[in-house]
């Protein structure tokens, strides 16, 4: 069974990192199909660098840095370098894109030279560009594959109201 692929912007990662209520229900469904083998989760390297301090977000603190080597090393994240045919792709992108940044530029031609269907992310900028014709190979949106419960997750929801006085 071919698994599908995603890409996944910094801003989704952080979500999970920092559990941030507004982004983790929707980057749920995407990190258990992940968990399950279902699902490829593609970055780039510049993501490594982001998820440190992304700009108008307080910086991530040193104390988590085992955890965020920890999360980059699972199996289904796919890092792809930021290299010459990334640049070069980034920078075309930019020409015909003026309001793309350039942080952002280089996750949609990592996204395109990695024939990724979905580029996720929750960057306003960045989504404004979904309708932009980028491509008709990329689709840009938030998160949106829906968790699915499964029967260890309604046993922890269990032990959780029967815990509780």
């Amino acid at each position: 069974m071919a698994r599908e692929i995603v890409y996944w912007d910094a801003n989704c990662f952080l979500g999970l990192l920092n559990n941030e209520q507004d982004k983790i229900k929707s980057c749920a469904g995407a990190m258990k199909k992940a968990e399950d083998g279902k699902l490829v989760i593609v970055t780039s390297a510049l993501t490594f660098i982001e998820v440190i301090r992304m700009k108008g977000r307080p910086k991530l603190k040193k104390s988590v840095e085992q955890t965020i080597q920890d999360f980059f090393s699972n199996s289904f994240i796919y890092i792809h370098n930021v290299d010459r045919e990334v640049g070069i792709k980034a920078r075309n992108l930019m020409w015909k894109h003026k309001s793309l940044q350039p942080k952002d530029s280089i996750h949609v031609a990592t996204a395109l030279l990695r024939n990724t269907p979905k580029l996720h992310t929750f960057d306003k900028d960045l989504l404004k560009l979904k309708d932009a014709n980028i491509t008709n190979k990329l689709k840009i949106c938030k998160p949106d594959i829906e968790y699915q419960m499964g029967f260890d997750d309604l046993n922890g929801q269990e032990k959780e109201q029967t815990d509780k006085p």
